[in-house]
């Protein structure tokens, strides 16, 4: 029975010394943060020169406006001035985006798109855009018809022939407290 009681004495004893050497260890160690939150740079700073980011990867951060409901595989962040607006795409390690992160501001790391948007694609948009309003009315159409005019308002002030809409294909995301 002493002989028992002894085994199970240096079982215990050992199981507690190697459990404690693991807890010291793991305390020592730090985790290294997905997204560098010092690098991250507001929309307007992004928007001021785009064009050297495209196809870049970058990190953003911004308030979360909205996120898309039925899939969570996007969500939109505003600037410091809310009327600028960036999607964001879950690519990578973002599962999706839940609707809880709505009024969070995060911080995203991904790659910067540029998809081009022509003067037909815009006329196309105009024609649905009349059709929905015959059928719904203009006042569900509002925001759809002042982002054509900003697109048109924009090509014109650059003279350019098509519209250049900035996105990003986001890989992580932190929420920034």
């Amino acid at each position: 029975m002493k002989k028992i009681f002894y085994l199970a004495a240096a079982v215990m004893m050992i199981t507690l010394a190697s459990c404690g050497g693991k807890t010291a260890e793991k305390q020592t160690v730090e985790e290294t943060p997905v997204v560098n939150i010092d690098k991250a740079m507001y929309l307007e700073d992004i928007l001021d020169s785009a064009s050297a980011y495209v196809d870049k990867e970058i990190v953003i951060r911004g308030i979360v406006d909205h996120t898309c409901t039925h899939s969570g595989r996007r969500c939109f962040l505003l600037g410091k001035d809310p009327s600028l607006t960036m999607r964001v795409e879950a690519k990578g390690n973002i599962g999706g985006f839940n609707r809880e992160l709505s009024g969070s501001e995060i911080a995203v790391k991904g790659t910067l798109r540029e998809k081009f948007i022509s003067e037909e694609e815009i006329k196309a948009m105009e024609q649905q855009l009349a059709e929905k309003v015959e059928k719904e009315g203009a006042d569900h159409c509002d925001s759809e018809a002042k982002a054509i005019q900003s697109m048109r308002k924009w090509m014109k002030d650059n003279n350019r022939d098509a519209f250049s809409e900035y996105y990003v294909d986001g890989t992580d995301f932190e929420v920034i407290e």
